[in-house]
């Protein structure tokens, strides 16, 4: 496997390649059913000659992964049970589809691990994408990091792997992509050179407010899953439509940026910016802005780390200048949105408060999406469970899934009560 670490090859005329130089990808998209997975699959798509979908995962949709595997043929594919994957594989079978099907959690790290792979879409949501995740890590994967719990909830350990193995961790939300194509260096920096190394004074994390920037506070207890789910700009999964919407989604990145661009919570500040247009700032020691640009869509940032350090396709529309209109900037509401405080003050704390935070805001959204609970009860949850158990120094993967069980069911019993 072999990542070039040279800047990309140049034409005659000076312009970037536009296809990879190496020899084709192996990719593992986990999560290939969701909005990132979909999105992931529609790059690789356009580029079949340069990348080979290797493998596809989902948890439950079986009917779009059958989709996808009758699309792709990869050589595996992975379901979250075990008879549904017995039944998907006995179709593809009858229609000469070669694809072998997996199931649960060791499939996942199975193809993780592949010695086949050489690149790994971590988009499974949630805390469930963990060790999936740190197996990419451990087989010195390329992986290209989707799933933020990964780095919320183990960022020590995850960062640790990616050390000592030689992995390279391109980050994938648009927040996260844009900061590192705007600071100067590689991947070889991530967690690892410190923001005054770089010339850095600060990092500028963009969000849009989500579907609730505006609404009236005393309306905010009785908004539904349907109106939280409505984003305004981007188009995602229930789950990440909610956590946008409490902001929480934003609290969570800001705690994984702690640990991609080893800083603390003190060198980021949050803007909200309503149009989804500006993804990202980094703010230089000599007084420079640097900020990415671009229309809301995932393709970009997914097709920037596909290809990185050169550039693909994503077919992704232009900006039109013209039309764009003003770009507008404001400090976020904590009383709003009050994940945010909650999440930086888990950035400081000791390493499992985050893993719990995570934990039971995933339990709380799952039951506002179930109406058992109100919108305004999801991080007042988050809250009393960290108050609760408090947080130590995780010793590894088998007590970080300890705590993550024990926030669940106190967050279960929190639910219950309210």
């Amino acid at each position: 496997m072999d990542f070039n670490k040279q800047p990309p090859a140049a034409s005659a005329s000076g312009t970037l390649v536009e296809s990879p130089a190496n020899s084709t990808q192996r990719i593992a998209v986990l999560g290939s059913t969701g909005s990132i997975g979909k999105s992931t699959l529609s790059v690789l798509a356009q580029h079949r000659q340069s990348y080979e979908v290797f493998a596809l995962s989902a948890n439950s949709d079986a009917g779009a992964l059958e989709q996808q595997c009758r699309e792709f043929k990869p050589r595996y594919a992975v379901l979250g049970n075990a008879q549904a994957s017995q039944d998907l594989q006995h179709r593809l079978r009858a229609d000469g589809i070669n694809t072998e099907l997996l199931h649960g959690p060791e499939g996942l790290e199975f193809v993780a691990g592949h010695s086949d792979v050489d690149t790994v879409m971590a988009a499974i949501v949630g805390a469930a994408g963990l060790a999936s995740t740190l197996r990419a890590a451990r087989g010195g994967k390329k992986i290209l990091l989707a799933n933020k719990e990964s780095l919320v909830v183990a960022g020590a350990l995850l960062v640790r792997e990616v050390q000592r193995s030689g992995a390279r961790l391109l980050p994938i939300d648009s927040e996260h992509n844009a900061i590192f194509q705007c600071l100067q260096g590689s991947t070889d920096d991530l967690g690892v050179a410190s923001l005054a190394e770089r010339g850095v004074r600060k990092l500028l994390l963009t969000g849009s407010g989500g579907p609730f920037r505006t609404t009236a506070l005393e309306k905010l207890p009785r908004v539904t899953p349907e109106q939280a789910c409505a984003h305004p700009n981007w188009s995602m999964g229930r789950k990440i439509s909610v956590d946008s919407a409490t902001m929480m989604n934003k609290g969570l990145e800001f705690i994984e940026a702690c640990w991609l661009f080893n800083c603390g919570a003190a060198d980021i500040e949050i803007l909200v910016h309503p149009q989804s247009v500006v993804h990202s700032m980094v703010e230089y020691i000599d007084g420079s802005v640097l900020a990415q640009l671009g229309v809301p869509d995932m393709r970009t940032p997914i097709a920037h780390a596909l290809a990185w350090p050169q550039r693909i396709s994503s077919s992704v529309a232009s900006i039109d200048w013209r039309t764009l209109g003003a770009l507008t900037f404001e400090a976020p509401d904590t009383e709003r949105f009050p994940a945010l405080s909650l999440s930086q003050e888990v950035a400081a704390a000791p390493g499992s408060a985050a893993a719990v935070v995570n934990a039971a805001n995933e339990i709380a959204v799952a039951a506002f999406l179930e109406r058992r609970l109100k919108f305004t009860d999801i991080v007042p949850i988050a809250a009393d469970v960290l108050a609760l158990m408090g947080a130590v120094e995780p010793e590894s993967l088998s007590h970080i899934q300890a705590i993550d069980d024990e926030a669940r069911r106190n967050a279960l019993q929190a639910v219950a009560r309210a």
